[in-house]
């Protein structure tokens, strides 16, 4: 197992909200390990060692506890929502060549054709992998696409061994015709024709009152 970060935990004795702040204040983060059909064992884990770990999406760790190592997939990281500290970490005990369930996050490469936009539609697939064998993310190339292209999920390159489980009829990258600044105002004018709204035009400019020209002519005559 040492192939993998290792992290020491220490088992926790105490719960609730008050726990878990002290447990923060102490640079520690809150953890509960389950699977395999065995009671959830309640963990602080160091702080910093476990916030590099956890860069890494679906990161796999080594959590050694009391002489034993066990092998656990980070299933669920909850972060202060502003702060961004980690709040809470949920472990998955994994055995090694068994299968998960995980979502990847995919990452769009390359320039499509000019003057069409890319829109990624579903940004994570869900997929089953080997524990130790977790890919980062899916590439998908939009080199050249042309306006009206579409990826589908069951069209996304997968690793070997990677197999999908999302729905392979599901939009993940759409290329569509970009919109000209003057279609655009086209497509504003005419709904708003249909929403009944009309444009004054401009008023002329006021012309000068009277008494400032008759005011002016003395001054001239002056």
């Amino acid at each position: 197992m040492s192939d993998h970060v290792k992290i020491v935990a220490e088992k926790r004795t105490e719960f609730g909200k008050g726990a878990a702040r002290r447990i923060r204040r102490a640079d520690k983060v809150p953890a509960v390990l389950y699977g395999h059909g065995t009671p959830p064992i309640h963990l602080s884990l160091p702080g910093h060692d476990t916030m590099m770990a956890l860069k890494v999406p679906n990161a796999v760790l080594t959590i050694e506890l009391e002489g034993t190592e066990h092998l656990a997939l980070a299933k669920d990281v909850q972060r202060d929502p502003i702060k961004r500290f980690i709040e809470h970490v949920d472990l998955v005990e994994v055995r090694r060549g068994e299968k998960v369930q995980v979502d990847i996050a995919v990452h769009v490469e390359g320039e499509a054709a000019p003057e069409t936009v890319v829109t990624l539609d579903h940004p994570a697939l869900t997929v089953e992998a080997d524990a130790l064998s977790i890919p980062e993310t899916l590439t998908v190339s939009v080199e050249g696409a042309e306006a009206g292209t579409q990826i589908l999920a069951g069209q996304v390159e997968l690793p070997e061994g990677v197999t999908l489980v999302t729905d392979p009829e599901t939009l993940v990258v759409n290329v569509t015709q970009a919109v000209s600044e003057a279609a655009l105002e086209a497509e504003l004018a005419e709904a708003e024709a249909e929403a009944g709204i009309e444009h004054e035009e401009a008023e002329a400019p006021a012309e000068e009152p009277a008494a400032e020209s008759a005011a002016e002519g003395d001054a001239e005559q002056a």
